[in-house]
C-alpha cells in the first residue's frame, strides 16, 4: 500500500505518478500507468462515538485531535488543506484567489467518511442536465459549463450528534365544534337571512411528556456553501459511512471544520427542540395544539466528526461568478442560477400580445353577440 501522508497524496506502487480513489470503488487508481491498488478492508469495526462532556472537558486522548495546516478563503470564510509544496491555489467554493496559512491549528480528527460514489464525469452530466431545465437561463451556460474545466472534488465537514432526551409539556388541545348562526347574504340583489354552520374551538388544559432518542442529526461544520445549498443536497445515506482512512481523500481536497463543536451541537439541539415539538403536538391530540411550556432533558450526549463528497464548479459568466455543486454520493445538484434578460423581456412581450389579442376578441364577440 501506499507511504501514508498528511496530505493525501500518495505514489504509484508501478510508475510513481499519483494515485487517486476511484469513486464508485475500493481502490486507487493510476490515471498514468492504469496501475490499481487495493484500499485495506476495515473490517466489520464500529465507527465510535465521542462523549460530548468528555469533548467539553477536554478529556480526549491525544489519538482524537491533530495538527492541520489549512488554507483560508478571504471570500468565503472556506478553510480547506493545500499539499505541502503548494503555497497558492483558488478556492474551490467560489474561485478566489488564496495563500496557505502560517502555522497549524488543533483540530478533532475525522472519523468517518463518505466516499465518492459520483465520478467526476456522472457529476458534470448531472449539473448540465439540471442547467438544461432552468428557465429564461442564458442559452450559452450549459455549453460554457460542459466545455469548462474540471469540476472539483471536496470532502466537507459535518459534526454528527446523537442524544436521549425526555420532555414534559403543558399546553392545550383545540377541538372543532360548529354553531348554528343566521346570517345575511344578498341573493340575486335581495337581502335574505340564511343559516350556516360556524366553526368554533374549544381549549382543554393538557400536560404530559415525550421521550425521544436522536440518532445522527446532521450539521454541516461549515459556512462555505449557502445553507439552502446543503439543505437541498439532502438526503445523505449515513449507512455508507466507512472508518475514517486517508485513502478515501487521495486526489481529492478536503475542507476544515470552521463550525466549532459547541457551535455545531447548539446548532443540533436546535433541529432536536423543532422535532420534539412535533411530537409533543401528535401528543397532544385534538384538531389545534398550543404548546405553552417545554421543558427538555438530555443524557447519552455524544457526536462524530465526519467528511461527505461533495463536487463543485464555479464559472463565470456574463461578468458574474455561479457557483454549482452535486452530492457526490446521490448525484443531487444545487447552484446559482443566472437569469436571461432577453429571454424574460421576449416572455414578457408574448404574454402582452397574447392579452392583447384576448381582450380584442372578448370585444369582438360582446359586439357581435
Amino acid at each position: 500500500m501506499p507511504d501514508t501522508t498528511a496530505d493525501t497524496h500518495y505514489k504509484c506502487e508501478q510508475c510513481g505518478a499519483e494515485l487517486r480513489f476511484a469513486p464508485g470503488q475500493t481502490m486507487l487508481v493510476c490515471d498514468h500507468c492504469g496501475h490499481k491498488q487495493a484500499i485495506p478492508d476495515s473490517g466489520p469495526a464500529s465507527i465510535s462515538e465521542i462523549a460530548y462532556q468528555s469533548a467539553l472537558a477536554n478529556a480526549l486522548p491525544p489519538s482524537a485531535m491533530e495538527d492541520v495546516r489549512n488554507c483560508t478563503c478571504p471570500s468565503c470564510g472556506a478553510s480547506f488543506s493545500l499539499p505541502p509544496d503548494v503555497h497558492a491555489s483558488v478556492c474551490p467554493f467560489c474561485a478566489t484567489p488564496v495563500v496557505a496559512d502560517t502555522g497549524a491549528t488543533r483540530h478533532f480528527k475525522p472519523q468517518a467518511v463518505v466516499p465518492f460514489n459520483v465520478t467526476e464525469p456522472q457529476a458534470r452530466q448531472s449539473m448540465t442536465q439540471w442547467l438544461g431545465q432552468l428557465w429564461f437561463a442564458p442559452g450559452g451556460l450549459v455549453d460554457y459549463a460542459r466545455k469548462g474545466r474540471a469540476m472539483s472534488g471536496m470532502y466537507v465537514p459535518y459534526w454528527t450528534f446523537d442524544a436521549a432526551t425526555q420532555s414534559r409539556y403543558r399546553g392545550q388541545r383545540g377541538e372543532y365544534y360548529y354553531e348554528t348562526q343566521t346570517v345575511m347574504v344578498e341573493v340575486n340583489g335581495r337581502m335574505e337571512q340564511r343559516e350556516e354552520q360556524v366553526q368554533r374551538i374549544a381549549w382543554y388544559p393538557v400536560s404530559g411528556q415525550v421521550a425521544r432518542n436522536f440518532d445522527d442529526v446532521l450539521v454541516m461544520a461549515s459556512t462555505s456553501l449557502p445553507r439552502h445549498y446543503i439543505d437541498g443536497l439532502q438526503p445523505w445515506d449515513l449507512t455508507a459511512l466507512k472508518p475514517y482512512s486517508p485513502d478515501y481523500l487521495a486526489g481529492f481536497g478536503a475542507e476544515g471544520y470552521t463550525v466549532g463543536l459547541e457551535e455545531g451541537h447548539s446548532m443540533a439541539r436546535t433541529i432536536m427542540d423543532g422535532v420534539i415539538r412535533d411530537d409533543i403536538a401528535r401528543d397532544i391530540g385534538g384538531d389545534q395544539q398550543r404548546i405553552e411550556a417545554m421543558s427538555t432533558d438530555v443524557s447519552d450526549e455524544t457526536f462524530k466528526h465526519i467528511l461527505l463528497p461533495i463536487w463543485m464548479a464555479a464559472y463565470k459568466y456574463g461578468g458574474k461568478t455561479y457557483r454549482f455543486v452535486v452530492n457526490g454520493q446521490t448525484g443531487r445538484v444545487q447552484g446559482e442560477r443566472p437569469w436571461s434578460k432577453w429571454k424574460i423581456a421576449t416572455a414578457v412581450i408574448a404574454a402582452l400580445i397574447a392579452a392583447g389579442a384576448l381582450a380584442y376578441y372578448y370585444q369582438y364577440w360582446q359586439a357581435t353577440h
